[in-house]
């Protein structure tokens, strides 16, 4: 009998080859190729061929979604839960993935079935937990990583919601190797996902994160799932933020924010008011108005800027993209008048979170243009609009909404790029280029610190 072939796949990204390597050749890490056994080639017999069906001829169904009980968690599903959906949900370990699925479960067991299957913990361990939180009384639970048992329990209980936490800890007899490798993770998502739309079973999985962030296991993993939720936080900050990198059902940039508390993850449902209160007369500090999905936020941005003792001076920033930092350095000694070559510049979108749209790069130009000066913004300001390398200033999109969320937290004066089209302009200041927003914003301040030098 021929032995079965053998193949090392990569832990990291699920890239395979036919013989083991130091580095993955797919993602680069080391030491993350394990060993497993190659699936049997099909013979192609016992298949039997399935009609053919055409669009106009298939019965869609509208299904309406299942309202979690968790605001925050429905707005970035996209308005709720979409039944027999598969959702995949990646933290850091200790962010609160557990506490957040628990408590949609314990809300959505009032009207429905939900069932937990915990592999990673034990049932007394989960009760304590749900005792903390409250309102758990009526979730289902089933303490068990063997996947033919879990797929069998599904099949015959059918609930209408069930959370596997997590995926790396399932395993199956047919496939030969440890719980959490590539192949366990495949299998055990593919046969998941089979009895999810076919007993009509909403799932949630739990998934490990790789050290970059990104959810562990296969590349495929991510294809097979509906949805893709990370949740993100310091564990150092009471706040999370939970973000969809992959929605078919709903928008990939809504945003939901969470503080966590004594009991268990409590909704903001207003974030602009905590992470947009910048102090008044502080250098270094401006006030953005980004937007994530229908979200408009007010988020402080701080910068620093020192002399460097180092050939090559820093640009770090801290929830900002580094290239795009660089990039508003290069333009504001360029074009802004504030040469940066001999200084190392640091920024940080204080609360913790995360900025990755254009419109935000305004802010960052002029919180880093009020430390190198010595000037503070004025109170009450707040800025968006996206920088070219040019120096111009391009409007960002949905600026009435910006607008109306700055007139609701009091800011009397907003800096916008001059083309931005808004019918809410009576506070608004538009100018042309970023020299002139760094004027407008900074002239006055600067004006009266002269004589002190």
């Amino acid at each position: 009998m021929a032995q079965p072939a053998l193949k090392f796949a990569c832990s990291e990204c699920g890239r395979s080859t036919g013989r083991w390597l130091g580095r993955c050749p797919g993602c680069g890490s080391f030491g993350t190729l394990v060993e497993e056994s190659a699936p049997a080639p099909a013979n192609g017999k016992g298949a039997a061929a399935r009609p053919l069906l055409k669009l106009v001829e298939v019965e869609a169904e509208e299904a309406e979604r299942m309202p979690t009980g968790v605001s925050e968690l429905d707005r970035v599903l996209g308005g709720g839960l979409v039944p027999a959906s598969l959702v995949l949900v990646g933290g850091e370990p200790g962010v609160g993935k557990s506490t957040l699925l628990l408590m949609a479960l314990a809300a959505m067991s009032k009207d429905r079935r939900a069932l937990l299957v915990t592999g990673e913990e034990s049932a007394a361990q989960v009760k304590l937990r749900a005792a903390r939180l409250g309102g758990a009384e009526r979730v289902e639970i089933l303490a068990e990583t063997d996947l033919d048992a879990i797929c069998a329990t599904l099949e015959a209980e059918r609930p209408a919601v069930c959370v596997i936490d997590s995926v790396q800890t399932l395993w199956s007899s047919e496939v030969g190797s440890a719980p959490g490798s590539v192949s366990q993770v495949r299998e055990a998502s593919a046969r998941l996902l089979r009895v999810g739309k076919e007993a009509g079973v909403a799932l949630f999985l739990v998934g490990h994160v790789t050290k970059d962030g990104a959810v562990a296991g296969p590349r495929v993993l991510e294809h097979l799932v509906d949805c893709v939720l990370q949740f993100e936080g310091d564990r150092y900050h009471a706040h999370r933020v939970l973000r969809a990198a992959k929605n078919r059902f709903g928008s990939t940039n809504e945003l939901g924010v969470f503080e966590m508390t004594g009991t268990g993850l409590v909704g903001v449902p207003d974030p602009s008011q905590l992470f947009g209160a910048a102090r008044e007369e502080e250098i270094g500090s401006a006030v953005a108005c980004a937007l994530e999905g229908t979200r408009p936020l007010l988020l402080e941005i701080q910068a620093l800027v020192s002399p460097t003792d180092l050939a090559m001076p820093r640009r770090v920033g801290t929830g900002v993209d580094p290239k795009r930092l660089a990039m508003i350095v290069a333009v504001l000694g360029r074009h802004g008048g504030i040469p940066l070559g001999s200084a190392d510049v640091f920024v940080n979108v204080a609360g913790g979170l995360r900025i990755d749209e254009p419109g935000a790069d305004l802010a960052v130009a002029l919180a880093i243009a009020s430390a190198a000066k010595d000037a503070a913004v004025p109170a009450g300001t707040a800025a968006f609009g996206e920088i070219g390398l040019t120096g111009r200033l391009r409007p960002a999109t949905q600026a009435e909404r910006r607008l109306e969320e700055c007139e609701k937290l009091g800011l009397t004066d907003v800096i916008v790029p001059a083309a931005t089209n808004a019918t809410r302009r009576a506070k608004a200041r538009p100018v042309e280029t970023l020299r002139e927003a760094i004027g407008a914003a900074l002239a006055q301040k600067a004006a009266a610190r002269e004589p002190r030098r």
